[in-house]
C-alpha cells in the first residue's frame, strides 16, 4: 500500500504565504507524477499544479506566477510553495501521486486525506 500526508495547511492572512509538504510513504517501487489538487466548498476538484518525475511542471492558469510546486525524488516528497494567496483559494488541498510498486505492476493513482488553507482576514 501506499500512503500519502500532507501537512502545512492553516489559516493565513490575504497576500500571505504558505508552504504545503507531501510525503510519500509504503510499497513504493518509482513515482511518475505528483500533484496538488484542491476543492473548494460547493464545487469540483481541480487541478492546481503537477510535476514529472523529470521536473517539467504545469500550473492551473489561476496560480500561475504565485505557486511554485517541486518535489525530492530521493526522499518521495512533495511540495506547493504558495505565494500572494487570495481569499479565492481557500479549500482543502490534496495531494495526488501515480505510484508503482513493484517492478512488474502498473501505476496506480493514490491520494491524500487533504489539508485545509483558508485565505482571510
Amino acid at each position: 500500500q501506499v500512503q500519502l500526508v500532507e501537512s502545512g495547511g492553516g489559516l493565513v492572512q490575504p497576500g500571505g504565504s504558505l508552504l504545503l509538504s507531501c510525503a510519500a510513504s509504503g510499497s513504493i517501487f518509482s513515482i511518475n507524477s505528483m500533484a496538488w489538487y484542491r476543492q473548494a466548498p460547493g464545487k469540483q476538484r481541480e487541478l492546481v499544479a503537477a510535476i514529472t518525475s523529470g521536473g517539467s511542471t504545469n500550473y492551473a492558469d489561476s496560480v500561475k506566477g504565485r505557486f511554485t510546486i517541486s518535489r525530492d525524488n530521493a526522499k518521495n516528497m512533495v511540495y506547493l510553495q504558495m505565494n500572494s494567496l487570495k481569499p479565492e483559494d481557500t479549500a482543502v488541498y490534496y495531494c495526488n501521486a501515480v505510484v508503482s510498486t513493484s517492478r512488474r505492476s502498473g501505476y496506480g493513482n493514490y491520494w491524500g486525506q487533504g489539508t485545509q488553507v483558508t485565505v482571510s482576514s
